[in-house]
């Protein structure tokens, strides 16, 4: 095995576990179809492994393929952290920060959170990783996040910014056309939206309220803004928060005294990028907007 591997062989590996194709990890690394080969072929001539079988479908990768992929992703995460670092360096506020969030944090929030940062500091780039999956900060893989969870490794900075309540909500459109529920046990007459599959804070839930169990949902979405929208709609009744509900005019609360969830939000970052302008600015403006949000 060669002891120097080339960070862009396992670079082009990633992209065609993703892709599952030379010429669509060449159309989204932006090289060439025939660079990406000469890659694969380099790292399995370097590594003294089989990485891919050919099929009509595709490529398929190997177990050895698939045991390396994490790593390799461990190693896609530290370079783009090093280039934000790079980039940030220089006078003022300057450079890559990126920032991930639940999506409909992302959404309904951080817009205009990052539209004030760019007026305020032009040569701030900002990059939003949208999804209820936890980023790695410890590998980097985001430089600030927005958790609905309190963190437990040592090496971050956590600021928590408060409460954000979640219950039941339905539009004023759906409850002229169906009746208000008055207690929890009428939803079972009721169109309810929810998740398709439920993640861990939600199956928590459930052991709380079965009655908002998957064989109960009509509506079923693993995306919070898509759930939101169909709340929005006149769809149905379902959980969202109470925060955004009340931007909206013709959304109604219901049973606010039996259903209620709050979550715990903190605003977290690796301790090393303390010192960062960049990450600091950023970490700063969320925990104020958040804070704003979960008292609204």
């Amino acid at each position: 095995m060669s002891g120097a591997i080339e960070w862009e062989l396992y670079r082009s590996l990633l992209g065609v576990l993703r892709e599952g194709s030379l010429s669509g990890a060449a159309r989204a690394l932006g090289i060439a179809q025939p660079t990406v080969g000469r890659h694969v072929a380099a790292l399995e001539a370097a590594l003294g492994l089989a990485l891919f079988t050919r099929s009509q479908t595709g490529l398929i990768p190997t177990e050895a393929a698939l045991a390396l992929r994490g790593h390799a992703q461990a190693m896609e995460s530290t370079a783009a952290a090093l280039e934000r670092v790079a980039a940030s360096y220089g006078d003022g506020v300057r450079g890559v920060v990126r920032v991930t969030a639940s999506e409909v944090i992302g959404v309904e929030v951080l817009p205009a959170v990052v539209a004030s940062l760019h007026t305020r500091h032009p040569d701030l780039k900002v990059e939003l990783v949208l999804s209820n999956s936890v980023q790695d900060l410890l590998q980097r893989e985001a430089d600030v996040a927005v958790r609905m969870t309190a963190p437990r490794q040592d090496q971050l900075v956590a600021r928590r910014v408060g409460a954000i309540e979640l219950g039941l909500h339905a539009s004023a459109a759906y409850l002229q056309r169906h009746g208000t529920p008055a207690t929890l046990d009428e939803l079972a007459g009721h169109v309810l939206i929810g998740y398709d599959r439920p993640p861990p804070f939600a199956r928590a839930a459930l052991r709380r309220w079965p009655w908002f169990g998957r064989e109960h949902i009509a509506l079923r979405t693993d995306s919070d803004v898509a759930q939101l929208a169909l709340i929005r709609a006149g769809a149905g009744i379902g959980v969202c928060q109470a925060a955004l509900a009340r931007r909206t005019p013709g959304l109604v609360r219901l049973l606010p005294e039996a259903f209620t969830l709050p979550f715990e939000t903190w605003v977290t970052m690796h301790e090393d990028l303390r010192d960062s302008p960049r990450c600091r600015v950023t970490f700063d403006a969320l925990v104020e907007a958040l804070g704003a949000h979960a008292v609204a």
